[in-house]
């Protein structure tokens, strides 16, 4: 009977060090961890693990080669398929997907493929490993608005078909998401997201930051005064919600979006940045999600004291298990079974506290949830200096406003088939521009999905 290796546990911050600092949380595995873990997988004749990734990543085959101490030529398995395998083992919610999926995990614990992706990503970079693979050009071009993971991942797939691709970016770094909301404790932006994106670039593909589609330029002057033969618009979900209730104008009252990107964009943590965040001495942050969670613990690091506030009880709680472990272990206090009413100010209209009210599960919602309810009469005050919400986002309409014959739904988000053609010929969309707010390997896999449909749709002209 083979000998169980139990999964190999990556090293990481101490909570107390880390919860002070913004360096990485996770350490990492080294050649030798890896290659332990590596040994756990069984190479499936029928692997649900590649099924289960949306860019379907040859998952056996780069854990194969990582075994035998073939990093490079992991590297170049993951390549095939991942344009950003270094962000995508950092950030990426393996356990409702790839390792979800993994057959060890029916009765133990699946094989750890995100931290073996990082591992195979990390060290690709580390020895500058040349990953390009372009054919000849095409004499055809497409522009590209946003480089997020949606815009990215298009992109490279497009510049590896001979296409030339121009990304435009509204802001004045690329990156999109991956550099304004997620932490650098998460993902580093010099280390691994600058990098990726200058593997990006050497595919040949050309990124303008600071031209904010719709305003700059349009899509009708993309395609008819710069003759793009075709464009894909993965602009993200940028716009922040907020409840609508008393208060929420104060001072001192921030959307998840603005405070995320203060901090990450505009390094309002470092001291030689004059970028301005307030956090007070005490924060609320409302929501459940992983955005909720970096907001939170971001804010602990600038020094408040943190509570997260969400309507539901853990067990509904939309972000990933790794990232509440980690708020807990960093002191983040919970209330959970709990919806705010309203915001209550000073005299002065800044923040004073956050009127709440109990709530009990009730029936499961359409998504299969249970719906929280109110109980009534049990309303109490939490004492805070700043309320962040975070309540998901919602794409900018500038480009749907700007754009005739380019449709949106009543959620803002754009029309567009599974292919990502949209209602307007030649204009393909994918990624939360298309979805609402999800995940960075959702959007990549879009992007990817598109890429194609926009090949099919050039050659077709």
């Amino acid at each position: 009977m083979a000998v169980k290796i139990p999964r190999t546990p990556a090293r990481e911050q101490d909570p107390a060090v880390r919860a002070a600092n913004f360096d990485e949380v996770c350490y990492g595995y080294s050649a030798e961890e890896a290659m332990l873990e590596a040994s756990r997988c069984i190479q499936c004749k029928k692997p649900g693990c590649m099924e289960a990734c949306p860019v379907n990543v040859k998952i056996p085959q780069f854990i194969r080669e990582a075994l035998s101490g073939s990093f490079a030529e992991a590297a170049r398995v993951i390549a095939q398929d991942s344009s950003l395998p270094a962000v995508c083992g950092r950030v990426c919610p393996q356990e409702t997907q790839c390792e979800g999926a993994c057959i060890l995990g029916v009765k133990g614990e699946p094989v750890n493929i995100g931290k073996l992706e990082r591992f195979v990503a990390d060290w690709s970079m580390s020895n500058n490993l040349n990953l390009t693979e372009t054919v000849s050009p095409n004499g055809r071009r497409v522009a590209v608005v946003g480089s997020g993971p949606a815009g990215l991942a298009c992109a490279s797939d497009l510049a590896k078909m001979g296409y030339a691709v121009k990304i435009f970016e509204a802001l004045h770094k690329a990156g999109g998401v991956l550099e304004y909301g997620i932490p650098e404790f998460r993902l580093p932006k010099e280390r691994v997201v600058k990098r990726e994106i200058d593997n990006v670039r050497k595919l040949g593909v050309e990124i303008e930051t600071n031209v904010v589609v719709g305003r700059t330029v349009t899509i009708d002057s993309l395609m008819k005064d710069e003759k793009f033969d075709a464009v894909f618009i993965g602009s993200g979900a940028g716009l922040p919600k907020f409840m609508g209730i008393p208060g929420e104008n104060l001072n001192g009252v921030v959307s998840a979006n603005e405070f995320l990107t203060r901090a990450n964009l505009m390094k309002a943590y470092e001291s030689c940045y004059d970028t301005p965040i307030y956090v007070g001495k005490r924060v609320a942050v409302v929501g459940g999600g992983n955005v909720a969670m970096d907001a939170a613990r971001t804010a602990k690091r600038l020094g408040a004291d943190v509570c997260v506030v969400y309507r539901r009880s853990e067990k509904e709680l939309p972000a990933r298990v790794e990232e509440v472990h980690h708020a807990k272990e960093e002191g983040i206090a919970f209330r959970m079974l709990t919806n705010p009413v309203a915001v209550l100010g000073t005299d002065s209209g800044w923040v004073r506290g956050l009127r709440c009210i109990r709530m009990e599960l009730g029936a499961p919602d359409a998504d299969g949830r249970r719906s929280p309810v109110e109980v009534k009469g049990s309303e109490f005050d939490v004492e805070t200096d700043v309320v962040i919400m975070s309540l998901g986002t919602s794409p900018n309409p500038l480009i749907a406003s700007t754009t005739p014959g380019l449709e949106g739904n009543r959620r803002g988000c754009l029309v567009a088939t599974e292919a990502g053609a949209t209602t307007r010929a030649g204009v393909f969309a994918g990624g939360d521009a298309v979805t609402g707010a999800a995940t960075v390997i959702l959007a990549m896999g879009a992007g990817r999905v598109a890429a194609k449909a926009i090949d099919e749709y050039v050659r077709s002209t």
